[in-house]
């Protein structure tokens, strides 16, 4: 393997290494015993279910091609498993408010279990009812946990600030190191003990298994609203009045929406942008290297978090532009450096314009990083308690829609289109986010002058000149 990779995964882990054992006051938060123990067990439960999750996530291509289906055959499975968790996850999810936030993950559990289990048939149809329920797991992972921790976390009287703590340290763990971790420890299973590629999934089943013990022994259940006896239908309707009444809300979706959108598209494509004529590159170690980028911001993501400024809606806007222009690197890159030729096919090492595209793409898992932590604290701060898991999945909707028209078209355009259109939207992201700035400042302002007016710090009415 070529020098090159060795440094940059080298030199992004002295970074971690050096932001982390540089940790001072400032960068840290005072916390209890109690929450300390709290947040230990949210973290243990939370790194499990991301094991379970991203031991799959490089070997389900791979299965289904030692099955023998095609790629237009995959295609239609994975299209499957995000329609899946736009139509039966949103409503899944959305019943964590009335029915409990704790029943839904353990539901996640359960669901997917069920979906490793599948992976054991060559079956088409038994594969597409494996991809339903790992649709329907995705939404609840992705709205059940955080619900119950937020609503947990208020419960017990804990300081708001320190949602940012856990939440930080649950993205340096789940997005980070357990998905390092999961990618050499299912390479171990499939490669060197040579137990085939349903090995991961079974492994990924038991870790899901315990986590899911962890959490009956010893999370106690929350709810949206227990005194509300809504149907689903009125909780559906009641969250799209929350988006629409609230443009807070309708930002945070909108935001939240075009980066994730931005994200799972760059998931494809970046090994076709890496490796253009087939180049032989190490997919598990650039992976790696993704990972620890990723690391990398949420570390920086907990520094900012931990002072009273920059403000989350402040600092976000650097993000969002940082993503746009790492992910013109390939449209950059395509202009003013001559490709390679395609004689190279199926060998070579990696090229020149691909290495500048994968110190562009670790930038951009770097912004990926600092994204998750703080968009979960926004999303603290705006969403109302009684229906966050309903809003949510409600997020997720134009996403799941926006990546099953991607997968359907990815050949349809070139790749430079493809990036540049994210580019585009990750702009749109950063305008949307200075909106935010702009309604939460000028939110935060009025309620100063109400607090003032009502102590009789302010005049509410201009004096006359006699007085």
């Amino acid at each position: 393997m070529e020098v090159f990779y060795y440094m940059v995964f080298g030199g992004l882990g002295l970074i971690v290494a050096a932001l982390e054992l540089s940790k001072n006051n400032k960068d840290r938060i005072t916390t209890s015993q109690a929450f300390t123990s709290f947040k230990n067990n949210y973290l243990l439960v939370y790194s499990l279910m991301m094991a379970g999750d991203w031991l799959q996530g490089p070997y389900v291509y791979y299965l289904y091609t030692t099955y023998g289906y095609g790629k237009g055959d995959i295609g239609q499975l994975f299209i499957a498993g995000f329609g899946s968790s736009m139509l039966f996850g949103t409503i899944v999810g959305s019943l964590a408010d009335k029915q409990g936030r704790k029943r839904a993950c353990i539901t996640y559990c359960i669901t997917y279990i069920l979906s490793c289990m599948t992976k054991h048939s060559p079956q088409y149809k038994v594969l597409l009812l494996g991809r339903i329920l790992g649709g329907v797991a995705t939404s609840l992972l992705f709205s059940a946990f955080e619900s119950w921790l937020v609503a947990e976390h208020n419960k017990r009287g804990f300081e708001q600030q320190w949602l940012s703590l856990t939440f930080s340290k649950a993205i340096f763990l789940g997005n980070g190191l357990i998905a390092i971790i999961s990618g050499l420890f299912g390479n171990f299973l499939v490669d060197v003990a040579t137990l085939g590629p349903v090995a991961p999934f079974d492994a990924a089943a038991c870790l899901l298994a315990v986590g899911m013990a962890v959490i009956l022994s010893s999370w106690g259940e929350n709810y949206g609203d227990p005194s509300e006896t809504k149907d689903l239908l009125s909780q559906f309707k009641g969250a799209a009045v929350a988006i629409a009444s609230d443009e807070k809300i309708a930002l945070l979706g909108a935001i939240q929406s075009l980066f994730e959108g931005s994200m799972y598209t760059f998931v494809f494509l970046w090994t076709p942008a890496l490796s253009p004529n087939d180049e032989e590159i190490p997919h598990g170690f650039i992976f790696a290297t993704f990972m620890l980028a990723s690391m990398l911001g949420s570390s920086v993501a907990a520094r900012l978090m931990a002072r009273s400024s920059p403000r989350v809606e402040s600092y976000m806007q650097i993000v969002f532009l940082v993503s746009a222009a790492s992910l013109l690197f390939p449209i950059v890159t395509n202009f003013f450096i001559s490709p390679p030729a395609a004689e190279v096919k199926g060998g070579g090492g990696i090229s020149l314009g691909s290495s500048i595209q994968l110190v562009g793409f670790c930038a951009f898992e770097g912004c990926v990083g600092i994204f998750w932590p703080s968009i979960m604290k926004m999303r603290s701060q705006y969403i109302p308690e009684e229906a966050r898991s309903t809003i949510m999945n409600f997020f997720r909707i134009p996403l799941n829609i926006f990546v099953c028209i991607v997968l359907y078209n990815v050949n349809a355009f070139p790749i430079t289109i493809m990036f540049g259109m994210c580019s585009i939207f990750l702009f749109v992201a950063a305008v949307l986010q200075r909106r935010l700035l702009v309604i939460t400042e000028k939110s935060k302002s009025d309620d100063w002058r109400t607090s003032m007016k009502e102590r009789g710090d302010i005049e509410t009415e201009p004096l006359n000149e006699d007085d």
